[in-house]
């Protein structure tokens, strides 16, 4: 079902973020952040699960081990941490589901709608 970060080796990388699961620190857009264990377990799992919702009861049993009974805000705030940590494009890579999870969201360049309609650009 949803890969587990220990599936680690490997790393993601595009234009502006580079996370390596094998080390605790990712940049963004050249410039280091140091992320917390939690922080890069979370990560981690997000990114291999890329493109994919992530439920919150899966989140954290497999990086806190809380049972599906378990009510806490934990995720909420290291989410908002990693976010922070991930400016200025903590909210385009991690996208909030409400009410069911989490997707990271692989990073693409917003369109330029003056380059697919001609007609619209002034003369």
């Amino acid at each position: 079902m949803f890969q587990s970060a220990a599936a680690a080796g490997n790393a993601y990388r595009d234009e502006h973020l580079l996370f390596d699961h094998g080390n605790t620190s990712a940049y963004v857009d050249l410039r280091e952040i140091i992320l917390t264990k939690k922080e890069h377990e979370l990560l981690a799992l997000l990114v291999e699960n890329a493109g994919e919702i992530v439920p919150r009861d899966i989140l954290l049993e497999r990086i806190w081990g809380y049972g599906k009974d378990i009510r806490t805000r934990t995720l909420d705030v290291h989410i908002r941490r990693l976010r922070k940590k991930l400016f200025p494009y903590g909210d385009t890579y991690i996208e909030t589901i409400f009410g069911v999870g989490y997707r990271f969201q692989r990073f693409r360049e917003p369109r330029n709608y003056m380059t697919f309609m001609p007609e619209l650009v002034a003369v």
